[in-house]
């Protein structure tokens, strides 16, 4: 009511200054002569006549009704129809501002808004814990982040010369060449940029399960079969002590990376820690109930991790001479453990899986899957975060080490002469640069694989759609 009183007393105050500029510039109508014609501008009178006639037509016409004497029931007609049109005006206004309120909000907001009262409603009617479970899912599928794109690797060379399956490969520290053992008895050296035969050692009497070349003496080390660890001068090429200690096969053996140690691992359940200088056998790490099948060691604590065939991890403190962290997570027996050469991490392989572990308390960071099952013999990672995993039925997969992402699976093909079923791959290593991949295998040879030169992401990219459903997959640890 406020609001019409005061667009009426507007409306007055106006027509009445109009009035009186009327009676000063009277414009006669067809009905009507003209009364001083020499005291009105032409233009002035048509732009007043327009204005008068557009704005305040109907009061003119209410006020010239007065003024014929029409009765006052007529006249209170017309100002209640008056008040109508003005009440009418103002819905209208209202009416057009609320609609342009309404196109000028944005549709994101708008479906933004559905979607939440559509969650709200769906969350009143499930039980609290699937609520939450709800939510949580809701944010993983936001955090799922897009791996390092990585170039494929292939074949570049095949490698021939043993007389048995390869077991064992080790890289010299100065790129130069490389050495394996085999099922023959034989070390054989190689020169790395031509893969020719330089050197062949022979001393053991079993196949040759673990190779090592240290990086501050001039030795080779190796163990096997035969229950012997033998250390080797590469200036004399001839063996110059032997670690006596083991009560069966030596399995894996892993040098100390700043003290004079030497770790081995076999079928005795035990691993043991030598001085390579002495010969004599410093601890013997017993706990395992099964086959060590590998080990790793590193300078900080744990110095020493150990993998079993009774599918356990431990991690050694040697100050003490007892594990203070058993990892029991695999559901089959652990047999490759790889350390990352800039990260405080390291990666262990079963045939159930690929896991990626946290030093130094052994937390588990990620779970790769890809084998289907087949026993995981080898892992091997560069500085560029490829880990490497080969299996026994031939399988390689190539993994981005920071998020688990498989970015390429390959399959080696036996050497021609060879059965179907000598596809195994024993053993594989990046050398020093991490430009070449080194692969043991059970047809008798050694592939050496690179990057593909052509792979780019354009012709080789990365499949989001997989990667994501597989992120937001629950996975059974």
């Amino acid at each position: 009511m406020m609001e019409r009183r005061l667009v009426r007393q507007s409306l007055k105050r106006a027509e009445n200054m109009f009035e009186k500029e009327k009676d000063r510039y009277y414009v006669v109508t067809s009905n009507e002569k003209k009364a001083d014609d020499e005291h009105v501008v032409p233009s002035e009178k048509v732009k007043i006549a327009c204005k008068f006639n557009d704005e305040y037509a109907f009061y003119e016409s209410k006020n010239e009704r007065k003024r014929r004497g029409e009765d006052s029931r007529e006249g209170e007609r017309t100002e209640d129809a008056g008040d109508a049109s003005i009440d009418a005006a103002v819905r209208e206004l209202e009416s057009q501002q609320a609609f342009k309120r309404k196109r000028e909000e944005s549709m994101a907001v708008v479906k933004y808004t559905k979607q939440q009262k559509t969650r709200e409603t769906e969350s009143r009617f499930l039980p609290k814990s699937q609520a939450h479970a709800i939510a949580l899912r809701r944010k993983m599928q936001n955090t799922v982040k897009k791996p390092q794109w990585h170039p494929r690797w292939k074949l570049m060379k095949v490698v021939s010369g043993h007389l048995g399956w390869v077991r064992s490969i080790a890289v010299e520290p100065g790129n130069q060449w490389f050495a394996t053992g085999a099922g023959d008895r034989l070390i054989k050296i190689w020169d790395l940029a031509s893969c020719k035969l330089k050197l062949t050692l022979t001393g053991h009497i079993h196949a040759v399960r673990a190779l090592q070349v240290s990086d501050r003496h001039p030795y080779l080390f190796s163990a096997g079969e035969d229950k012997m660890v033998k250390c080797w001068d590469l200036e004399r090429n001839e063996c110059i002590r032997h670690y006596y200690g083991h009560m069966n096969g030596v399995y894996s053996m892993m040098l100390h990376p700043t003290l004079d140690l030497l770790v081995t691992g076999g079928r005795d359940s035990v691993a043991r820690l030598w001085d390579m200088r002495t010969k004599h056998e410093i601890m013997c790490l017993s706990g395992h109930t099964d086959t060590v099948g590998a080990v790793l060691a590193q300078g900080a604590d744990p110095q020493v991790v150990t993998g079993s065939m009774d599918k356990t991890m431990r991690l050694w403190d040697i100050r003490k001479g007892s594990a203070y962290v058993t990892l029991t997570h695999h559901k089959k027996g652990v047999r490759a453990l790889v350390g990352h050469p800039r990260e405080f991490t390291m990666a262990s392989a079963a045939a159930d899986s690929v896991k990626k572990w946290l030093f130094p308390k052994g937390k588990l960071l990620k779970n790769m899957r890809g084998h289907g099952g087949a026993i995981v013999n080898s892992l091997a990672v560069n500085n560029d975060n490829v880990l490497v995993s080969c299996g026994d039925d031939g399988a390689m997969r190539f993994w981005d080490w920071k998020s688990g992402y498989c970015f390429q699976k390959s399959q080696t093909v036996p050497q021609p002469g060879s059965l179907e079923s000598e596809c195994a791959i024993y053993a594989c290593t990046f050398d020093r640069s991490g430009s070449r991949l080194l692969t043991c295998e059970a047809d008798k040879t050694i592939k050496v694989y690179k990057e593909d030169e052509d792979s780019t992401e354009e012709t080789d990219p990365i499949d989001m759609k997989s990667w994501a459903l597989e992120c937001r997959t629950r996975k059974a640890y």
